[in-house]
């Protein structure tokens, strides 16, 4: 037999990420200002097809929202499949507010910068680089691994994962459990111990609106009726709505994990003294133990001297798994008589089994390239596509892994000003995701 090609699984990973970047793909909710994707989506096709794979770049609802699929079979045709899943969309970047060219990809401080760095264009250059790996070597991994990069996921996902998940399922025909954003990253508690966070639950998303009417009228005039007023009641009302702690199975084991690996007695029950120990990534992990709402958006009137008739306020509304109705009703509750709350876009919550052994394989592959590495649950406060995957029965978790520098404030990079990822992590990562599915 000859010799297997010379390849690394991290070889083309940096290269791929940048040339991601510079692609811009701003998704600003709008179709009609949306762009880029269709491009990335090329992109992606010409680097699998480039090592003689045969993918699948389709379009949802229109020749600009395009994606990629492919299928990679396995050795053993009869086991489940698994998913990797990348979306190659970003929230837009506003130039004058960054020290760089947020698409310029520029690499500086041992980082490469730029919008979509850590959401998500770093994984999606970790899978393209692997899978490369694996085509110049010959690889043939265990199971099948379906391979998909998507649109419209920093919308909601309606015309990306929701999409595929209604119209074309036979592309994850088979799969039992997806892996994507956001776990696998680092924390480092010292030199002998670094946490990596593996993202098994997302919370439930409901965006409300909150309408308030009432008699309009002359600015000059008493108004009893004031729409303003009472939205400005319900808004406060909100505000002021604390939510109690609710531990969930994955931040249960969280802490159960944490408290092995810290040699400490936490509880989830009272969390706050755990997340002073995680210092700024509690940022991330603190929203986890609780439903939130947060106000975003207010709109009343046209005039100074004229009283509206009309007032209404958006809301942002994270529900913990299984838990929609109980925290509708808070709300509900919060904002009192004389205003109308309606669910504007809602999406699940979801919990996959925090004792898979998908999680062994995860952590084996971190120790193996970090030996400080110890691996523990969590559950996102964000939102997915593991949401519209997981309508098919299928278990969702998050690893895209980076070893981070100790001094990185990691969660504040995620739609933040200055987004950027480690040169090292991007490789790092790229080694790790070939372990983790390759079993060595």
């Amino acid at each position: 037999m000859p010799p297997a090609p010379d390849s690394r699984p991290d070889a083309d990973v940096v290269d791929i990420c940048r040339e991601l970047i510079r692609i811009d793909t701003t998704n600003t909710g709008d179709a009609a200002t949306t762009v880029g994707e269709a491009l990335a989506a090329e992109y992606v096709e010409g680097l699998l097809r480039a090592v003689g794979y045969d993918p699948e770049r389709f379009s949802t609802t229109g020749p600009t929202r395009q994606g990629v699929h492919l299928r990679i079979p396995g050795r053993d045709p009869d086991l489940p499949a698994l998913l990797l899943h990348g979306h190659l969309d970003v929230v837009p970047a506003d130039a004058a507010d960054w020290q760089v060219d947020p698409f310029a990809a520029d690499v500086a401080e041992g980082m490469v910068w730029g919008r979509g760095a850590v959401d998500m264009k770093d994984m999606d250059a970790m899978i393209l680089s692997v899978v490369r790996h694996w085509a110049r070597i010959g690889h043939r991994p265990e199971r099948d691994v379906v391979v998909l990069f998507t649109p419209d996921e920093e919308a909601g996902g309606v015309l990306g994962a929701h999409w595929i998940v209604e119209h074309r399922p036979d592309m994850l025909t088979g799969v039992s459990q997806a892996v994507g954003e956001v776990g696998g990253f680092s924390y480092s508690v010292s030199e002998s111990l670094r946490l990596y966070f593996l993202q098994t639950a997302e919370k439930g998303i409901a965006w409300l609106r909150l309408s308030a009417d009432g008699t309009a009228g002359h600015g000059s005039m008493i108004a009893e009726d004031n729409a303003v007023t009472t939205l400005a009641r319900a808004v406060s009302g909100l505000g002021s709505l604390e939510f109690p702690i609710e531990p969930t199975e994955s931040l249960q084991a969280m802490v159960a994990q944490l408290n092995d690996a810290l040699g400490e007695s936490f509880s989830a029950a009272d969390p706050d003294p755990l997340l002073e120990r995680l210092g700024p990534l509690a940022r991330m992990i603190a929203p986890g133990f609780r439903h939130t709402v947060n106000p975003t958006q207010l709109a009343a009137g046209y005039k100074v001297n004229v009283v509206p008739g009309h007032a209404s306020a958006m809301v942002d509304g994270r529900f913990l798994p299984g838990r929609r109705e109980e925290f509708l009703a808070a709300v509900r509750g919060a904002v009192g008589d004389g205003v109308e709350v309606t669910v504007q876009h809602h999406d699940v919550g979801l919990e996959a089994p925090t004792d898979a052994g998908l999680l062994d394989r995860m952590a084996a592959a971190l120790q193996a390239e970090d030996p400080a590495a110890r691996t523990v649950p969590y559950l996102m406060s964000g939102g997915t596509d593991g949401k519209a995957f997981s309508r098919l029965g299928i278990d969702c978790y998050g690893f895209a892994p980076l070893r981070l520098p100790a001094d990185l404030d990691f969660a504040s990079l995620f739609h933040g000003v200055d987004e950027r990822v480690p040169v090292e992590g991007l490789r790092f990562g790229a080694r790790v995701l070939d372990r983790f599915l390759t079993g060595q």
